[in-house]
């Protein structure tokens, strides 16, 4: 190896120093091993190199050579040529473990970075990031679990763009899914009973302000969200930025890699489909990538055993007034209450309640009533005077047990016998 032209790094370099020095006779050969690190006998071997062949001897012999685990050229072509067929847009790590799980081909993921930058074919992921703090992670599971709707094309070109109704817990990073044409009330709601079903009722919820989680400002009236987050007693907390949710924003980039290829190879196209693997999916992911809390000790509350039982506690409820013909109208349409015992009065506030799966019912003091559908009914026309003007009908007071009071009730009974 020519001496002008010789590579050494940094150790090497400090190497010859020392022999330099043990040549002249000023060092020892046991003070060199104790400079060098190594023991006496190597350091007998690295003397014996360096008198035979000066300061080429002690450069590793592997500088520049072919390493002896490196894999064939057709191999490596092979590799890249199932990565162009069908991992195109996969990062790295997730086409390595794809090619092993379904086309038998073990690469490790670093190899395949090396092979996919080297062939233009991979470029990494650089971007500026704005200075944070940290916020440190609530130290037990269940203390906080956040909640994020992440609109997206799941299913590519195959079907609709719907969004994915994503919880994390702050602490562990365990997850749960949820597939919706849209981030609405009812997906909300069904993601967080998939998360009680499973865990038990968090502590507190974090999600953005939007208005399926929260009433507008200045307003008392919580949102059918918050009927149920207030019923299973959890507190919500509003995130005024992304960052301030950070950990679900993180989960929704690597779902939207991860999931819409894993939704690819599936050949899924129906939220239907998706929502029959995601429990699965979601599982999985836990399994491989939640870490521990800092506490052993469990935040979530016991729910009830009884699924009729919490699904109860998921009900939305909206407050209707009973009419003088003895209906209310609900989302457009018209409701009879049929004739029964403890049937409530015109006038009387009842309580309409949908459940998680779409139904309804219908609840007064704590009791269901039996009611039918009214077809076709419009809804009464106003009265008018013989002049033809619009007469304002007057307004029933209620009395505290939430009847009528009796001038009302004189009324009712006025126009039952006319």
């Amino acid at each position: 190896m020519n001496q002008e032209t010789l590579k050494m790094s940094k150790k090497e370099r400090q190497r010859a120093q020392v022999m330099a020095e043990v040549v002249s006779g000023r060092w020892s050969l046991a003070r060199a091993a104790r400079e060098m690190r190594v023991s006496k006998r190597q350091a007998v071997r690295i003397k014996k190199r360096y008198l035979r062949e000066g300061e080429a001897g002690l450069v590793h012999r592997s500088r520049d050579r072919v390493s002896n685990r490196r894999k064939p050229d057709g191999f490596r072509q092979e590799v890249l040529a199932l990565y162009r067929e069908r991992y195109g847009d996969f990062g790295p790590t997730l086409a390595a473990e794809k090619m092993a799980e379904l086309d038998g081909v073990s690469v490790h993921p670093e190899t395949l970075r090396l092979w996919l930058k080297a062939a233009h074919l991979w470029q990494g992921k650089h971007k500026a990031r704005e200075h944070r703090k940290q916020r440190q992670r609530r130290e037990r599971f269940g203390e906080l679990v956040q909640i994020d709707g992440s609109d997206h094309a799941w299913f590519e070109e195959r079907g609709p763009r719907c969004t994915l109704m994503v919880m994390v817990d702050d602490a562990t990073g365990r997850m749960a899914l949820h597939m919706a044409t849209a981030e609405t009330t009812q997906a909300a709601l069904r993601v967080l009973r998939q998360w009680v079903g499973l865990h038990g009722v968090p502590q507190a919820l974090y999600a953005d302000g939007k208005s399926v989680y929260f009433s507008p400002k200045g307003s008392d009236k919580p949102t059918e969200f918050g009927q149920v987050a207030r019923r299973l007693e959890i507190d919500m907390i509003p995130a005024h930025s992304p960052q301030a949710k950070g950990r679900v924003e993180r989960k929704n980039s690597l779902l939207q890699d991860r999931l819409v290829k894993e939704l690819r190879l599936r050949g899924i196209s129906t939220i239907e489909e998706a929502n029959a693997m995601l429990e699965g999916f979601a599982g999985d992911m836990n399994r491989r990538f939640a870490r521990a809390p800092m506490s052993p000790c469990d935040a979530h509350r016991v729910a009830p055993g009884d699924p009729m039982e919490l699904d109860d506690l998921f009900r939305v409820e909206h407050p209707r007034v009973v009419a003088r013909d003895n209906t209310y109208a609900f989302q457009s349409r018209r409701w009879q209450i049929l004739e029964q015992p403890g049937a409530p009065a015109p006038g009387t506030t009842i309580r309409v309640c949908r459940a998680l799966d779409g139904s309804l019912s219908c609840r007064h003091a704590r009791r269901s009533l039996e009611t039918c559908l009214i077809s076709g009914t419009p809804p009464p026309a106003p009265k008018h005077s013989a002049s033809g003007r619009r007469v304002k009908a007057k307004r029933a007071t209620l009395t505290p047990e939430g009847g009528l009071d009796p001038p009302a009730l004189a009324r009712a009974e006025e126009n039952r016998a006319a």
